[in-house]
């Protein structure tokens, strides 16, 4: 098994066990052995679980962005709508636990770390994601639009866990269609 292949291992694995358990229910040890590696190769990669977590932070940041760039024509008439069906197909498939950049955050709030940083950045790059759309489509109020949509999408993401993916994102793209409508 190659280097590489080791990395992209841990890394799965440590996703999916953060995910299941959360970033301070599941040691290191765990992931090691479910990982099916040695400790001095979760070393040799990773200094720390910090950096592990960061690292798993970032992977999963790329992948929803990837995601999103996939789904989302930005010259149709509606990239708003899309985005939010995107996102909600997101939820259902890598998210349907809640968000794992919110848990990051409670996590390791106050501690000054990277790992609070990454996860801060990532909401931040939704809203301008958002800023940049409005402005490419010309709306008067992109400020507001992006803000409205941004909160739209945190908004399904917790509801997700109380009333499904599919549901909160029904619901979201019917908000969405409004507030496009509005802000023509």
């Amino acid at each position: 098994m190659s280097r590489s292949t080791k990395r992209e291992i841990l890394l799965n694995v440590a996703e999916r066990l953060f995910y299941e358990h959360g970033f301070r229910g599941v040691g290191l040890k765990q992931i090691i052995s479910e990982a099916n590696i040695a400790t001095m190769t979760l070393y040799n990669h990773f200094p720390s679980k910090d950096n592990l977590v960061e690292e798993v932070l970032r992977q999963r940041e790329e992948r929803y962005w990837s995601y999103l760039d996939s789904n989302v024509k930005k010259d149709s008439i509606s990239p708003f709508v899309l985005a939010v069906e995107a996102h909600g197909r997101w939820l259902k498939e890598q998210s349907y636990k809640g968000d794992m950049f919110l848990r990051a955050i409670e996590d390791y709030a106050g501690a000054d770390n990277e790992i609070e940083n990454i996860a801060r950045g990532h909401k931040a790059k939704l809203l301008q994601y958002f800023q940049q759309l409005a402005q490419s489509k010309g709306k008067d109020n992109k400020e507001d639009l992006a803000n409205q949509i941004t909160l739209l999408l945190e908004g399904t993401t917790s509801m997700t866990t109380l009333i499904g993916a599919e549901k909160a994102t029904e619901y979201s793209i019917a908000m969405a269609r409004i507030l496009v409508q509005q802000s023509s």
